[in-house]
């Protein structure tokens, strides 16, 4: 596909180096040569210096060809204008990153009347995801699926655990749950396992199911499901702001720590149900004066890494659940050996987003993309809606000739969840989940070899 990137900061450049990667023909437009020059050097990208607001550079950038415009420049009206332009120039899609709050309740209006394709909020999103880990703090990370009605929840077992020495195959057999370990993270690799798979100390399991059946299957191994108290945010930016409403509409109890007095009245007004406490957040004394030895929830939500790093280990011996924002992943083989809980990055969620619709955009062939998530370099969690018969509709999955490293690990058909068997087969209208690790998959089709 040709694609049209507006914008080269940290979400622009990631989006390049993965979409550059699957293949597509990118030009990218920024107002500043050095960084295009910087940052885009080892990519086989066109790269154009000028504004993307203007008609004449879009043209230039080849608009009127291209299939897809995203615009991810800091500036919410920019983005949009942009697409604006854009989309009366050529009749191609068109993606915005909108975040101000002020413009939460008028998405679908922009989407209707300025015909525009995606409007993403990065940091709301990455609010739902943080809000989902403080609902259930054993976890590390939490995907979601089929209209919220599917979880991947990603779980570490501990050396103490029950469930050490267990085999894949006896959960069901033995322990009766309607559940699937889709995937095991073990020394940095992730392996989606058989049936004889034996979970070992440290190994991070990918569990699928409803979030019942998961909450059953950690109540029956121990493991507790219960959700924070209260929750101690540094920094009020759009994040926190996100989070603290989310989490307040929970019942959980929520105090922010922020440094800059106007962004404090800020919060005091549009967050009154929170505590919001004017100083500085990496203060060790400020921190242990407002309760964080008797906090049970923790985000450090900085906008320097290396602050939310330090604050979190701090954290980490005190609080059930600790959860650090990190902008920058170009260290991320160091960031992994760190004693950290769970760590959230609002551009890969920004990208995730992307990809999902461009691909959505790019392979219809009886299926359509509706959630995709990056699990590591290779692995990716697709879910795809089954739009009319192709050569997986009407088969027993055992009889499927699946490429390998390529699992059907969830079919939700209407309000019923099936946790597929051999004998299962997909249907038109089936939301259905795969799991790959390496392989081409675009399309539901491609998971047969």
């Amino acid at each position: 596909m040709r694609i049209i990137v507006i914008g080269c900061g940290k979400v622009g450049l990631a989006l390049v180096e993965q979409l550059n990667s699957e293949g597509h023909d990118i030009t990218v437009i920024d107002n500043d040569s050095n960084r295009l020059k910087s940052a885009l050097s080892n990519l086989d990208v066109m790269t154009l210096v000028g504004d993307g607001t203007s008609y004449t550079t879009l043209v230039a950038a080849g608009v009127e060809r291209a299939d897809v415009v995203i615009a991810v420049m800091d500036s919410d009206e920019t983005n949009l204008l942009c697409c604006v332009i854009a989309k009366k120039a050529s009749n191609c899609k068109t993606v915005a990153r909108v975040r101000n709050p002020i413009y939460n309740g008028e998405i679908d209006f922009f989407k209707r009347e300025l015909d525009l394709g995606l409007i993403f909020n990065p940091e709301m999103t990455s609010a739902e995801e943080i809000a989902r880990l403080f609902n259930f703090p054993n976890a590390l990370r939490i995907d979601v699926f089929s209209n919220r009605k599917i979880e991947l929840v990603h779980y570490k077992i501990p050396a103490d655990s029950k469930l050490v020495g267990t085999k894949l195959m006896s959960l069901r057999s033995d322990y009766h749950c309607n559940l699937l370990v889709a995937t095991v993270t073990r020394n940095d690799e992730v392996l989606i396992p058989g049936g004889d798979f034996v979970i070992a100390e440290n190994d991070i399991l990918g569990v699928v199911a409803s979030r019942s059946e998961i909450h059953e299957f950690f109540r029956t191994f121990g493991v507790g499901t219960r959700k924070v108290s209260d929750v101690m945010i540094v920094g009020g930016g759009k994040i926190g702001y996100y989070l603290a409403h989310i989490l307040i509409d929970s019942g959980i109890h929520v105090k922010i720590i922020e440094g800059r007095r106007e962004r404090c009245e800020f919060l005091s007004s549009g967050i009154p149900d929170a505590d919001i406490i004017f100083g500085d957040g990496t203060d060790r004394d400020l921190l242990v004066e407002e309760g964080l030895m008797n906090t049970s929830g923790f985000a450090a939500l900085t906008n320097i890494d290396e602050e939310n790093i330090l604050l979190s280990l701090f954290a980490r011996k005190y609080a059930q659940k600790t959860v650090t924002k990190i902008n920058r992943i170009n260290f991320d083989e160091v960031i992994n050996q760190l004693d950290l809980d769970t760590i959230i990055n609002p551009n890969t969620i920004s990208t995730n987003l992307i990809i999902q619709y461009v691909r959505s955009l790019q392979y219809t062939m009886g299926s359509n993309i509706e959630n995709f998530r990056k699990l590591s370099d290779q692995a990716e969690a697709l879910e795809f809606v089954v739009t009319k018969k192709s050569e997986v509709v009407g088969i027993e999955l055992a009889s499927l000739r699946k490429k390998s490293n390529v699992l059907v690990c969830c079919i939700t058909r209407g309000d019923k969840i099936i946790i597929p068997g051999g004998h299962d087969k997909i249907e038109v209208g089936d939301r259905v989940i795969v799991i790959h690790n390496g392989s081409e998959i675009h399309n539901l089709d491609d998971i047969v070899d």
